[in-house]
């Protein structure tokens, strides 16, 4: 018995680990159908003839653990940069994945307790339940929606454009289904299940016949010209500034060297997020000397820079983004709302601070929380231009990026430096060429080790600098796009096919049972 429950729970960690290469930068999209459809065979089999329903939690568990522990052990390179906190790297590495896996657990639990007999129901009742919950991992406890399915079809732009319309999570159902459909027709080979297994693939098909139209109709379409540059920059500054107390000023010399300034000329110049060492946004004005010989009167920048509120006898820290003239004056901020646990806050700050416990990317408090998304109007020397800022990882959520979507652009600015020369910068990417199809806007990446690009809103990378290179992009022209169905009514068209799924579930068991 013994030996059996090492083999299957070794089977079940190698078919999660195994679909991690369908993820980027692998893409290695054909796994899945082998992986997810053995993990619904095996669930399917053992429900037949295990009895204990609390042993299916251990099932989805293990397959979660594998697939996390393979795709996200490169946060616990954060840890490294400071020696307070290597010790807690082999913790990293087994509880993050350990936490994720229980909402596989979750789903592998809730299927078995709800399964019908008649595996074609039970087929689309695993992929609905499977969806819904990857929803719950992207919401609750602030949420952590990466690595979802869906991010398996990175590489194929036409098939992905249909987000445009559904969005990441009603994709990421699909997906699922799509994968597990190979196991309906090894479970029973009947003329209905047959066609469901060609029906997911007439709708992929359709899918990359309506991405392929929509980026055919954009390449035909006339681009206007702006009359201003924004200039993204993309540096490779090492992270270890924060913990060496790197002279600021050589690290600003350092990006003004990069940004290659061009005097009378509209330029905005986008810096990468935390760049500047130990200096906060009410300081810039101090640093002046510096740039005054090589900005003028008709540039802007745009940094990623820490700033201060006081608040009675408290002072509260935000992760900002702000826009300064050139007498680095603030025309705008917005601080970040989607904050990182443990990296830029901490949970329970009162008690772990007691035991050594600090936030990772700063030694005094955690940042707060700013108030709201506010759309950024540059009304200044002939610029008239709105911008939403996404700061880091708030580009990896779905469906609740904006309310309004009276802008022109995203500008996106990150430090990926804390995850050093793995596959998370890559990871991280990938998902602004999703929020781009949602949202039908440019977005303007700017990272520091990670990679910097502009991305049109169909996903299409028009420039870019790659990761751990120096250099910039310019954004000199843009094409108009009516807003899409998704960033009209985000997840309440996830609900809908929801709906369309119980739907289908009730119909089949109907048929069966007449």
């Amino acid at each position: 018995m013994n030996k059996k429950i090492f083999i299957e729970s070794t089977l079940l960690i190698f078919l999660g680990a195994m679909s991690s290469l369908s993820l980027p930068p692998f893409n290695y999209l054909l796994i899945n159908f082998f992986t997810l459809s053995l993990f619904f065979i095996f669930l399917i089999n053992k429900s037949k003839i295990t009895k204990n329903k609390t042993v299916f939690i251990f099932y989805g568990w293990l397959f979660g653990f594998g697939y996390f522990v393979s795709n996200l052990y490169w946060i616990s390179i954060s840890l490294t940069f400071d020696p307070n906190f290597e010790f807690l790297v082999p913790f990293a590495i087994i509880l993050v994945p350990g936490f994720l896996a229980i909402f596989y657990a979750m789903i592998t639990y809730l299927f078995i307790i709800f399964k019908s007999k008649k595996n074609l129901s039970s087929f689309f009742l695993f992929s609905l339940i499977f969806g819904i919950v990857e929803y719950l991992r992207g919401t609750i406890l602030t949420g952590f929606p990466w690595n979802l399915i869906a991010y398996s079809f990175s590489n194929h732009l036409e098939i992905i454009n249909i987000t445009s319309i559904i969005g990441i999570y009603s994709f990421n159902l699909f997906c699922i289904s799509l994968f597990v459909s190979p196991s309906i027709i090894f479970l029973k080979t009947s003329k209905i299940n047959i066609s469901v297994f060609i029906a997911f693939f007439i709708i992929t098909f359709s899918f990359y016949f309506y991405g392929s139209q929509n980026l055919n109709k954009f390449n035909n379409a006339e681009a206007k010209k702006h009359d201003y540059k924004i200039r993204i920059i993309s540096s490779n500054i090492s992270i270890d500034r924060y913990y060496n107390n790197a002279d600021p000023v050589i690290v600003i010399e350092e990006l003004i060297q990069i940004s290659s300034p061009e005097k009378n000329e509209k330029i905005i110049f986008v810096w990468p997020e935390g760049i500047l060492p130990g200096i906060s946004q009410n300081q810039m004005k101090e640093y002046k000397w510096l740039f005054e010989n090589k900005f003028d009167a008709k540039h802007l920048l745009a940094i990623g820079i820490n700033s201060q509120a006081h608040e009675e006898q408290s002072i509260k820290y935000f992760n900002s983004f702000s826009i300064y003239n050139q007498n680095f004056d603030l025309i705008s901020s917005y601080n970040k709302i989607n904050l990182v646990p443990f990296g830029e806050f901490l949970p329970f700050e009162k008690i772990l601070k007691k035991i050594g416990f600090k936030t990772i990317t700063n030694n005094y408090q955690s940042y707060s929380k700013g108030e709201k998304r506010n759309i950024i109007q540059v009304n200044k020397d002939d610029y008239s231009l709105k911008i939403l800022p996404l700061i880091c990882y708030e580009i990896i959520y779905s469906g609740k990026i904006f309310d309004n979507s009276d802008f022109d652009f995203i500008i996106n600015i990150s430090e990926d430096g804390w995850f050093g020369e793995s596959i998370g910068p890559q990871q991280h990417f990938i998902h602004s060429l999703f929020r781009a199809i949602e949202s039908g806007k440019y977005i303007l990446r700017s990272a520091n080790n990670g990679v910097t690009a502009i991305i049109n809103p169909l996903g299409v990378v028009e420039k870019k600098v790659d990761i751990n290179q120096s250099g910039y992009v310019d954004f000199t022209e843009s094409k108009k796009l009516e807003p899409t169905l998704y960033s009209k009514y985000g997840n309440k068209i996830f609900v809908l096919i929801i709906l369309l799924y119980i739907f289908i579930i009730f119909s089949f068991n109907k048929i069966r049972d007449e």
